[in-house]
């Protein structure tokens, strides 16, 4: 039997199991949402803008586990997906993009709409194809699934001409796949892990450091099995945090630019550093030849692109992060390196991340009673100063996980991907912290947050500025805040050295901003109103409520290891 494209294609949804599509409709695109209008198995979310369609599936494919699903029209509709593409592919997010496309046989011709987005973002995603015979179609749109949840995961974008869409051809969508060329890795050398279990046997100061690869493997409990079972401590990276509990006696902290110092220092000092999930990206190693010098270096990471790019390993190991932990555990005993563990915990005690330095309400404070009043709880974040305080003082854990764009850094991550995880998870609440810069870049998505019905808690921290770049400007530039305050108008001097009291007002009024969103908006100025504020916004059960708090304007994150420094040459206060 004959079936148009567009039937084959809600077809090959429904195989895949695809319950929630982010959609936004366009010329290219129109025939596919006419034969979704009758569907009542797919859930079709209509965000307010494509870059927010693609952090809002991005949101929902990091808390479910499952492929994230998104479908825009051509031209600029494909275009604005760019930066969510990317900010996949550095996380290894699973998406599959789908993308209108002009008549094959106007493509080339800058007909209107057109643009070659497969061209565009090949370099930012596994996988990117256009369909040009109607007979590929399901192939496509079969191996485009695979090759987004196999191996390293990752998205993948199908771009899918109209003529295509409305071609009549086979029924049949494919029940398996043969990718020439793609194989992803799914076993454990035993040699490899021989050569571990060895220098564990050796080594002082051993230390594991784990990266996204163990969250993304769901290898949480079994990492924790191994880390009781060796007594070996654990330090993250920022996309590592939670695969561990936080409050595990074991758990060092964060490593690297804004890590603490007792893991900077350990990678420092270690003998033997076990890195699992993770690509030594240069906000962790900090110089790369001073990162872990006394140190044999194991990397276990299903890509193999990963192992020594960056810092040159002794043992590597390619495989997915469960699999690895799970073929040492067997091997493991209890090392004697009860020196090391105290060392660690003294450096732990004497230099404790805080922020006792500032007065009033801070980050630190804020994060805290969200920490005590939230037994579960998704958080995400924006990217910036909000992002870095987050990842230090949130307790994460089992029931406790942080979404944040961690390898691109891309502002107005949050509240879409708040919005994305929620419609994944209903039954768990959802975050997003957020500063007053980059909630703005996506703040169109509180439309969406309403007229879903969403009760997701959006916490602003306003202090006025793009702060993590007016926090390197005070450091490094001699406090010349160029282009960083938000509250600075055209009539104000270029120049501004005023008083605070002096400044024009904010814009814009957040709490003005979530009401005609026919939202709650909450603004807080003191710590004492930090809980009542927080219990009104869990008394919301359908719709989104926004808290803006006002927080200290020069307020920094510390420690900080200045961009090209070695770890040990932290900043630690100000």
């Amino acid at each position: 039997m004959e079936i148009k494209g567009t039937e084959l294609f809600v077809k090959a949804l429904k195989e895949e199991g695809v319950d929630t599509l982010f959609a936004y409709p366009g010329g290219m695109a129109i025939d596919l949402f006419d034969q979704l209008y009758d569907e009542d198995d797919i859930e079709v979310i209509l965000p307010r803008h494509e870059q927010g369609l693609i952090h809002a599936a991005d949101g929902y494919a990091r808390a479910t586990g499952n492929v994230g699903v998104c479908l825009v029209t051509s031209g600029p509709g494909a275009t604005n997906l760019v930066t969510g593409i990317a900010t996949a592919n550095y996380d290894s997010v699973p998406l599959v993009c789908f993308t209108g496309q002009v008549m094959t046989n106007l493509i080339g011709n800058d007909a209107f709409q057109e643009v070659d987005i497969v061209g565009i973002a090949r370099n930012i995603c596994k996988y990117a194809v256009t369909v040009h015979k109607r007979e590929d179609l399901g192939r496509i749109i079969k191996n485009a699934f695979y090759i987004a949840r196999t191996g390293k995961p990752g998205p993948v974008l199908v771009d899918i001409p109209k003529d295509i869409q409305v071609a009549m051809g086979s029924s049949e969508y494919p029940d398996s796949v043969n990718i020439r060329g793609y194989k992803p890795s799914t076993g454990v050398h035993a040699g490899q892990i021989k050569r571990v279990m060895k220098l564990m046997d050796q080594a002082k100061r051993p230390v594991f450091l784990v990266g996204g690869g163990v969250r993304i493997s769901h290898a949480g409990e079994v990492l924790t099995q191994l880390v009781e079972k060796s007594g070996i401590p654990v330090m993250t990276t920022i996309m590592g945090k939670g695969a561990i509990d936080t409050k595990h006696p074991l758990y060092i902290g964060n490593i690297g630019m804004h890590g603490n110092f007792a893991s900077n220092n350990a990678a420092d000092k270690c003998d033997l550093l076990i890195s699992i999930g993770t690509r030594f990206s240069d906000r962790v190693t900090g110089t790369i030849s001073e990162f872990a010098q006394n140190a044999t270096i194991v990397h276990i990471d299903i890509d193999p692109a990963s192992i020594s790019r960056n810092i040159k390993v002794d043992v590597p190991i390619v495989a997915d992060a469960r699999l690895a932990i799970e073929a040492m555990l067997p091997h493991t005993k209890k090392y004697k390196i009860s020196e090391w563990v105290s060392d660690i915990k003294k450096w732990k005690e004497e230099h404790p991340i805080n922020m006792n330095s500032y007065e009033g309400m801070t980050p630190e404070k804020i994060i805290h009673k969200i920490n005590e009043m939230f037994p579960e709880l998704i958080i995400t974040t924006d990217v910036g100063q909000n992002q870095l305080w987050a990842s230090q003082y949130l307790d994460l854990g089992p029931k406790k996980r942080l979404l944040t764009s961690g390898g691109l850094g891309t502002m107005g991550y949050g509240l879409p991907a708040a919005i994305g995880a929620k419609l994944g998870t209903e039954g768990v609440p959802v975050l997003c912290i957020s500063g007053d810069g980059g909630v703005q870049m996506n703040i169109q998505e509180m439309a969406t947050a309403v007229v879903m019905e969403l009760p997701v808690i959006l916490c602003v921290f306003n202090n006025g500025y793009l702060g993590n770049v007016r926090q390197m400007q005070e450091l490094f530039y001699n406090k010349r805040y160029s282009y960083t305050c938000l509250r600075c108008r055209r009539s104000c001097e270029h120049r501004c050295l005023r008083n605070e009291e002096e400044c024009p007002s904010y814009t814009p009024d957040f709490v003005k901003l979530a009401e005609s969103y026919d939202a709650v908006g909450i603004r807080v100025e003191k710590e004492e109103d930090i809980e009542a504020a927080f219990q009104k916004a869990m008394s919301r059960k359908t719709g989104p409520t926004l808290i803006e708090f006002i927080i200290e304007r020069e307020a920094n994150v510390f420690p900080m290891v200045p961009g090209g420094k070695a770890l040990n040459e932290m900043i630690l206060d100000s």
